[in-house]
């Protein structure tokens, strides 16, 4: 793998991990353009790991410093509940994660399933979107509502969802305010995002081969760097402003995709 794609593919992975359009569906459109192979689920995977460093960084103080402080003085306080929700609400996606191994891997990744996602989950970001946003904030979550913003981050096993996007849409749904529903799904994406890149990490090198360390490296520390400037954007972005730019985006690039499929210009299998 040269090291020019997989700088590419790392700061798109952390770019569009945070925004909601869908970092894999990004990542399985662009080796297609680019005219390079598709690397895979393992490849995206670990790439994440950038994203996952830029995440601990930017919440560092709130993840190393108030909510362990929280859970050992004030275990029922809404910090100290807080790494429990996020543990609850991750259960979905790893129980769903092993389930669908083989479809992710597979025919989900289809640019067929890919652009019908992104137009889909476009259309209904723009509804909910649309509407009066909330005032709760990330510590007004509960268990209830961690559970279904999990089942809503297990959607975008599919990719062309958006993790962000679907997770986002649930809590805005559930009346959070447009910018503490990105504030939790960022801190809910951590242990979804650790063990993909963890577990995936073997699959990566043995199917790319020994050689393509060294690019991974780079790839995915420009995931990390590219990760904290779309995590610090997009949470000053939502202090003001909706999310429909992304709904626009997201609809503009399916229908754009299905042309490109529908004219031969691309394929829309891997590997086809």
């Amino acid at each position: 793998m040269s090291i020019w794609f997989a700088v590419v593919m790392g700061v798109l992975q952390g770019l569009t991990e945070f925004l909601p359009i869908s970092s894999t569906a990004h990542l399985r459109i662009a080796p297609t353009l680019l005219g390079q192979p598709d690397p895979g689920t393992a490849f995206t995977a670990v790439l994440q790991l950038g994203t996952l460093v830029a995440v601990l960084a930017y919440f560092a103080k709130d993840l190393f410093v108030t909510m362990p402080r929280a859970m050992i003085r004030a275990p029922r306080s809404p910090e100290g509940r807080l790494p429990y929700l996020i543990a609850a609400g991750s259960v979905p996606i790893v129980v769903l994660g092993i389930a669908l191994k083989d479809h992710v891997e597979g025919p989900f990744r289809s640019l067929w399933v890919v652009s019908a996602a992104l137009i889909g989950v476009g259309v209904v970001m723009a509804y909910i979107d649309a509407r009066p946003s909330g005032e709760r904030g990330t510590l007004d979550v509960g268990l209830r509502d961690a559970l279904l913003i999990g089942l809503a981050q297990a959607c975008a096993l599919v990719p062309g969802v958006s993790r962000s996007g679907s997770t986002m849409c649930m809590a805005l749904v559930l009346g959070l305010s447009r910018s503490e529903s990105a504030r939790f799904s960022f801190l809910l994406g951590i242990p979804a995002i650790a063990g993909a890149g963890v577990f995936e990490m073997k699959d990566a090198i043995d199917g790319l081969g020994a050689d393509a360390v060294p690019a991974l490296a780079i790839g995915t520390a420009a995931a990390a760097i590219s990760g904290y400037l779309s995590i610090a954007w997009l949470l000053k972005f939502l202090g003001t402003r909706r999310l429909r730019v992304f709904a626009a985006y997201r609809v503009a690039l399916g229908i754009v995709l299905i042309g490109l499929i529908a004219g031969g210009v691309i394929l829309a299998d891997a590997g086809a």
